[in-house]
């Protein structure tokens, strides 16, 4: 069945990154997956991704995991929105990491510029400005840490618990966005 939304996380592929800040959005998409009992993850190279189909609410989904590395991750969207003829104005959904959130929030914006998220900033460069994303806060670095490596390095136990409460408000989001379908 021909999704009529995708919900895309972003993300690094590979175990040297689970867990780290940069895959807050592939963890906010498997607890989607968990709590709407999705099907497994497929690896489809001719979209660059690993994909899980779901319904939420009735609106056929695909759930999409880029395994472009987060630097390229327009190109993975673009094959999907191209693929299926979407909009990804109304019919996609990006989640990621944001260092300018506070730990245990997230923002929801329905258009925005990139900020200095390298993802975000691939997905602009194909589709311009107007799609909907989630930031989830993963606070700020430490000032003795560099940009990359803070972003490229595994949470503690107790971001990790306070990260992990936001990721039901991205579920709570999908199901605003096809609620409006």
């Amino acid at each position: 069945m021909k999704p009529r939304f995708l919900l895309i996380g972003l993300g690094n592929p590979g175990k040297q990154y689970d867990q780290t800040r940069h895959n807050a959005g592939f963890m906010a998409i498997d607890h989607v997956a968990k709590e709407t009992g999705a099907g497994e993850w497929s690896d489809k190279q001719k979209f660059m991704a690993l994909i899980s189909d779901v319904t939420i609410d009735g609106i056929p989904c695909l759930l999409v995991k880029p395994t472009t590395y987060m630097n390229r991750s327009g190109e993975c969207i673009r094959k999907l929105i191209e693929f299926y003829k979407l909009d990804p104005a109304k019919q996609i959904l990006v989640c990621c990491d944001d260092i300018d959130i506070p730990l245990g929030t997230h923002r929801l914006r329905l258009t925005g510029g990139p900020g200095t998220h390298n993802g975000l900033k691939s997905i602009v460069t194909i589709f311009g400005e107007n799609f909907p994303r989630l930031r989830i806060g993963i606070g700020p670095q430490a000032p003795e840490i560099d940009l990359a490596a803070w972003v490229l390095s595994r949470m503690t136990e107790a971001e990790q618990t306070a990260m992990s409460k936001e990721f039901g408000a991205v579920l709570t989001a999908v199901r605003g966005l096809v609620g409006k379908m």
